[in-house]
Formats: C-alpha cells, sequence, structure tokens
C-alpha cells in the first residue's frame, strides 16, 4: 500500500519516540513463553478476517479510551501490531504518553507474520 507522504512524517517522527521489535523478535518471545501482552490495533474488520495467535484487540481508533480497562499495569509489556508498522507505531507512542513504560511495535505487522507463516486465529 501506497501512504500519503503526510501520514509517513507522522509516522516516522513517531519512530523517533518508540522501540520497535521485527517479527522474529516477537516469534522468538512468544516461543520461549516471555510475558507480555501483544495487542492488534487494527480495524475490528481486519481482527475479525485473522489476528495472531494470543493477541487481544483494541482498535487504534479507541485503543487511548479502553487500554487502561485491559492492562492496567502500565509497567507491563505490551507489543503492539497492525497491518505493517505505522498504526502500531503511532499508538505506541500514544499509549507511551499515557504512561506506559515497556511498550514496542511490530515491524512489518500482520502481513510479514503471515508470510512468515506464524500462528494466526480467527475470532
Amino acid at each position: 500500500m501506497k501512504h500519503n507522504q503526510g501520514f509517513l512524517n507522522v509516522v516516522n517522527e513517531a519512530k523517533t519516540r518508540i522501540r520497535e521489535l521485527r517479527i522474529d523478535d516477537v516469534k522468538a518471545k512468544m516461543d520461549q513463553n516471555e510475558s507480555f501482552t501483544l495487542v492488534d490495533v487494527r480495524e475490528e474488520s481486519e481482527w475479525n478476517n485473522g489476528h495472531i495467535v494470543g493477541a487481544i484487540h483494541l482498535g487504534k481508533g479507541v485503543i487511548e479510551r479502553d487500554i487502561e480497562n485491559k492492562i492496567s499495569d502500565k509497567n507491563s509489556p505490551v507489543i503492539l501490531y497492525c497491518g505493517g508498522g505505522f498504526r502500531s507505531a503511532l499508538a505506541a507512542d500514544m499509549i507511551q504518553n499515557m504512561g506506559y513504560t515497556d511498550v514496542y511495535s511490530m515491524d512489518g505487522g500482520w502481513r510479514d507474520w503471515n508470510e512468515k507463516k506464524y500462528p494466526v486465529t480467527k475470532s
């Protein structure tokens, strides 16, 4: 997907303030049973069509409103993903502003996860 330059500028600025993990890093954490919350920030229709096993859904449009109800410990590890790593970068930046301290965006997102044929499920 070709993104507009204004959107890319905002994402690139957010990426200067957040940490990212590669797909393989997240899969390794899962395989090692590391404790973290995996959050899918895509739209509900995208979530319903499939998502990463073990993820919870908090769409980017509501994450600021609802995250404290789902993840009350602001020091617990949180990994966010979207379709390609853009929306999750923006969401990571936002929840860091809300006081979450151990936040990552999964670079490559759902698209790269599927290309690797890692575990997915449907609702």
